[in-house]
């Protein structure tokens, strides 16, 4: 067995296809595909169920890429500190994933700075949704990800960053804009634009309005991603959506106008940076990319007392 093999193992469970796996590893099909068999010879046991397509890994191949998975790990961090390092002892790569409903609002704030600081390092950032975040975290595709805490997941460690209130943008058409403070039992379903299923803020607004959920009763139904077309649906056809803190910091008068906040307790969101419970990879780099963000948002966001988390799962009855 060798860390070669154990690197084509990895590629092979990542891209279930022996010709997408060996271009990811720079090498020739016939190479990994002997690579892999040798390493199953050595074991004694087959890894991969070749029978179906894509080809998934056995029972005993599922805990063997596990395992390999935490070697290969190891041996980064081995790598690591060994290696030489660049100024302030950061350098080499780093791999992030980012949920869209805070990609275009905190990417702005602290990768401008975080880039200047750290010219050694090698960023590449993903837009991705939550369970895919997790899965690549997990699968060490990715070195860490920015979304929404908590998380339910045994494997999974978050370090929070920061709490963003939840407020109501409103058309000045809707009954809501009567009011000056909203409750949570003021919202209902009837009226309210959503983001498409997948996207944690969905779930948390659902979960805002559970008190009163109301029935929907527009003429066709719309399905998005992109906090901004909720927006401007608002403007232009009525009703009400949920926007985070952050996505309003940048509002003009007249969109400011339309936002409502919500009496005590405030409803908000935790957001936080994960990685993987047994990662002991980057650390510094991923301390210094979180003290940037920390120091990038408004102060009164570090406050986690100053509202309620919103669940971003499911509650019973969802």
């Amino acid at each position: 067995m060798t860390i070669v093999q154990l690197r084509y193992l990895i590629a092979l469970d990542t891209w279930r296809n022996f010709a997408k796996a060996a271009k990811a590893c720079s090498v020739s099909q016939p190479t990994l595909s002997m690579q892999i068999k040798k390493l199953e010879e050595s074991l004694g046991i087959s890894l991969f169920d070749r029978s179906v397509k894509p080809l998934r890994p056995t029972a005993v191949g599922q805990q063997v890429i596990k395992q390999a998975r935490l070697i290969l790990r190891e041996v980064e961090y081995l790598r690591e500190l060994i290696l030489p390092q660049g100024k302030d002892g950061l350098s080499g790569s780093l791999r992030i994933g980012i949920i869209p409903t805070l990609s275009p609002y905190l990417l702005p704030l602290f990768l401008p700075a975080f880039l200047q600081a750290y010219q050694e390092v090698t960023l590449t950032v993903e837009e991705l949704l939550t369970d895919q975040i997790i899965d690549k975290v997990l699968k060490d595709e990715l070195d860490a990800g920015i979304l929404v805490t908590p998380l339910e997941h045994r494997d999974i460690t978050a370090w929070p960053l920061f709490y963003e209130l939840f407020l109501a943008y409103v058309s000045d058409k809707h009954p809501l804009s009567q009011k000056s403070k909203l409750t949570q039992a003021d919202l209902e379903f009837t009226g309210m634009w959503l983001l498409e299923e997948g996207h944690c803020l969905r779930v948390q607004a659902l979960n805002i309005c559970s008190e009163n959920p109301g029935e929907e009763s527009r003429h066709f139904t719309f399905q998005t991603g992109n906090l901004e077309t909720l927006k401007r649906l608002v403007d232009k056809q009525g009703g009400y959506t949920l926007l985070p803190e952050l996505a309003t910091v940048d509002f003009g008068d007249e969109e400011y106008a339309r936002i409502r906040s919500f009496k005590n307790p405030q409803p908000l969101r935790e957001v936080s940076l994960i990685v993987h419970r047994h990662h002991l990879l980057k650390r510094s780099l991923l301390t210094a990319m979180r003290q940037q963000i920390v120091q990038s948002v408004p102060a009164i966001m570090l406050n986690p007392r100053r509202g309620q988390v919103v669940p971003a799962i499911s509650t019973p009855g969802d």
